[in-house]
């Protein structure tokens, strides 16, 4: 695509989805990060029907886990899921969860990235980073890579080709790094900064993250040998109802509510599209490497990632993000070297 236009937004949002993938999963663990609502709750309830051998709902509340575990329980009486706990707004929280599932997590065959957050205005984490920022842009990958060995390993031991997916959208089409950052000694660190987070800016973070993560993937699908049994990639669910938008107030709201009532898909249609990346294209998954995903195939990135400059800044905001995970955690280093070229 390269580009998204208005026409081919609606295009996408009218469009006829297909029926939600289905394969046999027994015996095969799925992980769900931000199951507890939303997409990642009705990607769940898919994946509940499909037999797993293990389904981890990975949430940030306890409680909220605990009413999904239930009520998934409940919709598909699926015996194998569980609820695990982790705050990506917390890098702490994110060593733990890494920690308990080499200790008790066994193979990990799927791994949904689904969590996000839209944010209107500068919130600072624990960790001294803008929140949207960390949760979606440094999180995740930091989970991703401490993850990474449990995939190999599952793939080796049991002669599978593991995924992980990462939840990108479409509005990285819209998405730009001001010059000025892009001329700063540090993208990421002058993003995350207090005095960069001004409210123009802060209005277009959720479509700047989108589009990090997306070359995030790239840059970690690159760094991936053909030979290695594992595929990486990022998926657009359509413009959705979602509670990621309950922060809005005021005419943002008003408007957005606007735009649901007249083009917003059901939740679990989007769904779909998360279920099609992990699972989709069994013939042959290794077209799916790296790839974006949309509408159930493989689409172009905006015309910018593709770009000298964005190639340019993809490279720099790994070797950035690298040196930043490295200093939250030693074991990044180790894996990246180990398991990446």
């Amino acid at each position: 695509m390269g580009r998204l236009t208005i026409l081919s937004f609606l295009k996408a949002q009218y469009a006829k989805h297909p029926p939600v993938e289905k394969v046999d999963l027994t015996g095969k663990t799925v992980l769900v990060i931000g199951a507890n609502a939303g997409l990642g709750f009705e990607a769940t309830k898919h994946f509940a029907t499909m037999k797993p051998g293990r389904l981890i709902l990975a949430c940030r509340s306890q409680s909220k886990g605990q009413a999904a575990l239930q009520r998934l329980r409940t919709e598909t009486s699926c015996t194998t899921a569980e609820l695990w706990i982790v705050d990506l707004a917390e890098f702490d929280s994110v060593k733990r969860f890494a920690d308990k599932f080499e200790r008790e997590g066994g193979r990990l065959d799927i791994l949904l990235a689904n969590a996000a957050v839209l944010l209107p205005t500068y919130q600072r984490s624990k960790d001294g980073w803008e929140t949207c920022l960390q949760v979606n842009c440094l999180s995740i990958p930091l989970l991703c890579l401490l993850l990474l060995p449990q995939m190999v390993r599952t793939a080796q031991e049991h002669s599978t080709l593991p995924r992980i997916v990462v939840v990108a959208s479409e509005v990285h089409y819209f998405a730009k790094i001001e010059n000025d950052v892009l001329e700063s000694p540090a993208i990421l660190e002058t993003l995350g900064s207090a005095e960069f987070c001004t409210p123009k800016m802060m209005g277009a973070r959720y479509f700047v993250t989108k589009l990090l993560i997306i070359l995030f993937v790239r840059a970690l699908n690159a760094r991936i040998a053909a030979s290695t049994p594992l595929v990486v990639n990022t998926v657009n669910p359509g413009y959705c109802y979602s509670n990621i938008r309950d922060s809005f107030s005021g005419v943002t709201a008003v408007m957005d509510r606007i735009m649901e009532v007249l083009v917003a898909l059901p939740t679990e249609k989007g769904s779909r599209q998360l279920v099609w990346a992990a699972i989709g294209q069994q013939e042959n998954p290794d077209k799916l490497r790296g790839e974006y995903i949309s509408l159930q195939r493989v689409e172009e990135v905006s015309d910018w990632i593709l770009s000298p400059e964005g190639a340019r800044t993809q490279d720099r905001i790994w070797d950035e993000l690298v040196g930043i995970l490295e200093k939250v955690d030693p074991r990044v280093v180790p894996t990246i070297t180990r398991y990446l070229s």
